[in-house]
């Protein structure tokens, strides 16, 4: 089952026009598909105008949204309490790391997963217990999707994670999970963020665990750990990525990032830009991936763990 209605405090990241013309795509920092406004709706006008006032004026909207279709229904004014609320729950993430460009289809595997050689992220030295091997990283994997709410439990953690829907909520599954690896497997745990917040590019996968439709994002995040590997009579520290949405086994950083470059599902299929961040990081604060919230509480997380756990991805 896929929505037809879905109600949030929102921000606008950005107002862009999609290659080759149609509506545009409007793109909001605590979501990450990609949503439009029906041509022939009534209030879409009247919409529009807000929309395009707050992404000026940089304030929040309440959305009335239809995931199903990827349109967004209603744009109002949010109240008082909704936007006290909002205000207490938005922490913004104090120093974030630089947000770099890159060309997936570039990426040579052989160098770019190794974290001494290529990725020497600053924050890396902040917490030093890494993984110690592949097998490990397979049972922090296991852990982690047994928690999946398409399963009939029980479960170890509460809220169960909705690995079964990912046309949204990849920050809630991402930060539920750095919890579960930090906290109950006491792991290093940083987050990896990929944007699509260039020219025409969007970020589409194919589904194949849940149908094999087709899923467009402008950003997906899910949580990065360094494994220490064998590589014949090297021990290398690898990137891999922990995404029981998308795949079965931990993945290597540059695997991660292809699959969503998927051209078959969107021909402007493109990752912009990749950024990795500290563990707290929750979801972006801006188009431009300079700048990202917290979810300290994890009240966010498990309100929409909470409000995701019955939903299927694909009709």
């Amino acid at each position: 089952m896929i929505p037809t209605k879905e109600t949030g405090v929102l921000t606008v990241a950005a107002i862009r026009k999609p290659k080759g013309g149609g509506p545009l795509e409007y793109l909001f920092n605590e979501r990450q598909q990609i949503f439009t406004l029906p041509v022939a709706a009534r209030a879409a006008e009247a919409s529009s105008a807000r929309l395009k006032a707050s992404f000026r004026e940089n304030a929040p909207v309440k959305a009335l949204l239809n995931p199903r279709q990827s349109l967004i229904q209603k744009i109002d004014v949010p109240s008082p309490q909704e936007m006290d609320e909002f205000k207490r729950l938005r922490i913004p993430l104090d120093k974030p790391e630089k947000v770099m460009p890159i060309e997936v289809a570039a990426i040579d595997p052989n160098t770019f997963d190794i974290v001494d050689q290529y990725l020497k992220s600053p924050i890396f030295r902040l917490c030093t217990r890494v993984v110690p091997d592949y097998k490990t990283a397979k049972k922090l994997f296991d852990f982690c999707a047994k928690q999946s709410c398409h399963l009939p439990g029980p479960y170890d953690i509460s809220p169960c994670i909705p690995f079964q829907y990912v046309r949204d909520g990849c920050y809630a599954r991402a930060h539920k999970m750095r919890w579960i690896i930090t906290t109950e497997f006491r792991y290093c745990c940083e987050k990896v963020f990929g944007f699509a917040n260039q020219d025409f590019d969007r970020l589409a996968v194919k589904a194949d665990k849940w149908g094999g439709c087709c899923v467009s994002w402008w950003y997906h995040v899910a949580p990065l750990i360094r494994v220490k590997y064998r590589l014949g009579t090297l021990r290398p520290t690898l990137a891999m990525v922990i995404d029981p949405g998308m795949f079965d086994k931990p993945v290597r950083l540059s695997t991660w990032l292809a699959a969503q470059e998927n051209k078959g599902c969107d021909p402007n299929a493109k990752v912009s830009m990749y950024s990795i961040q500290p563990g707290t990081a929750y979801a972006p604060a801006n188009y431009a991936g300079t700048a990202f919230m917290t979810d300290p509480s994890y009240t966010s997380t498990d309100a929409t763990l909470t409000a995701y756990h019955s939903l299927t991805t694909c009709p």
